[in-house]
């Protein structure tokens, strides 16, 4: 089935570069161009589109505003920015109804790709209903005390960026967002970043302040919660699942930037359930309920009844926010290894042992659910039948 997209821009000449850019994409992308918002709109009442890209600077209506109004009508819509310079106001208005923001000019390889990907994880989720739940989604809900303590150390000028870089790398929420915005190009960062501490780094105790304080890019968690959701164990669970990644691939001497990625896609492997227990809470609370009442997994009880599990729900959204493939592919599998398209050792390796072997010394996402299983096979297939027990040995997860 072709992918329908939508390039929107009032100048004539980029919207024709557009067209010859992508000439060859015509087998499987269907594509129409717009000379502004006014014709976008037009254009989307007529059809449905997987992925709409906009310029910001247009005359009546910039593409901020353009995408916002995108995200109330088609909220299935992936969202994305293609933009040169903009004022601080525009850009920070932004942060919200846009998935990804690239710059102007934008390397071909670089729009194809970005536009691939976001059309290929549409495959993770059927549902259409939970398409449009999770690509509304503008941040997902960090820790009340987490929160407070990170707003107190913004406010007092005595702290370092580096008391706040570890506040925020304790909370997936805050975490996500940041690798959000400092690897989209509205900060220009050099190189990827995976990980929040050097996003934070990166960004500056001003900027953050402003993004905080002010533009209040996180948000605590709050009531309603999915009633059976423990967020204790649930917190607890996911940096220990994190700490225990990160040793086994220190223990197998994967490079810096491979540990940066598992360690990150270990903390985020279940934010499908924070987004699931706090957007969905009471269908949610009936889903923890099916998984103690019937003795199944939560994935196995998440997809009796959403036909998609955390981890895929989780990717998606990761996905959309434009997190690298290996993070994404590890909270996507992080049940189901042999389903990836991967079969080396990988992130996806080391968060799927962590996240058993953690939860076998006490550390359970949630009490009443039948725990994780190593996928025996999967290790197989790549030669690695006989690590867990050196693995489990090495990391010595805490009880």
């Amino acid at each position: 089935m072709k992918r329908r997209i939508l390039f929107v821009d009032d100048e004539p000449q980029l919207l024709d570069g557009l067209r010859r850019m992508f000439r060859s994409m015509r087998k499987t992308w269907e594509m129409d161009f717009a000379s502004g918002p006014q014709e976008a709109l037009t254009i989307l009442e007529g059809a449905e589109f997987d992925v709409v890209v906009s310029d910001v600077r247009m005359p009546g209506m910039n593409g901020v505003e353009l995408l916002t109004l995108v995200k109330e009508r088609y909220p299935h819509t992936v969202r994305i920015i293609l933009s040169g310079q903009s004022s601080e106001k525009v850009t920070l208005s932004a942060i919200g109804p846009v998935h990804q923001y690239l710059a102007k000019p934008c390397n071909p390889d670089v729009l194809q790709d970005t536009i691939s990907r976001a059309c290929a994880l549409g495959d993770l989720l059927q549902d259409e209903g939970l398409k449009q739940l999770v690509s509304q989604v503008e941040s997902i809900p960090t820790l009340p005390d987490l929160y407070l303590e990170l707003e107190d150390a913004l406010q007092n000028s005595e702290d370092s960026i580096d008391k706040v870089a570890t506040i925020v790398s304790k909370d997936m929420g805050m975490t996500a967002q940041i690798l959000k915005l400092v690897n989209s190009a509205f900060f220009g960062t050099p190189k990827h970043i995976s990980d929040p501490i050097q996003g934070v780094l990166f960004l500056g105790i001003d900027t953050l302040k402003t993004l905080v304080l002010t533009v209040q890019i996180f948000h605590k968690l709050a009531p309603p919660v999915s009633k059976g959701f423990n967020m204790e164990s649930f917190w607890n669970h996911s940096l220990a699942t994190g700490e225990c990644a990160r040793k086994i691939m220190i223990f197998e001497k994967a490079d810096s930037h491979m540990i940066e990625e598992t360690l990150t896609a270990a903390l985020l492997h279940d934010i499908g359930v924070l987004l699931l227990a706090s957007q969905l809470p009471d269908p949610y609370q009936e889903i923890l309920a099916i998984s103690q009442n019937q003795g199944i997994r939560l994935e196995e009880a998440e997809r009796q009844t959403l036909g998609a599990s955390h981890g895929e729900i989780g990717a998606y959204l990761l996905g959309l926010w434009g997190l690298t493939t290996p993070i994404v592919e590890a909270i996507a599998f992080h049940h189901d290894p042999k389903k990836s398209q991967c079969h080396e050792f990988s992130p996806l390796t080391a968060v799927h042992v962590a996240n058993v072997l953690v939860s076998e010394s006490g550390h359970v996402l949630q009490n009443t659910i039948q725990q994780p299983k190593i996928d025996k096979e999967y290790l197989e297939h790549m030669g690695l039948g006989t690590k867990v027990d050196t693995w489990r040995e090495f990391v010595q997860v805490p009880v």
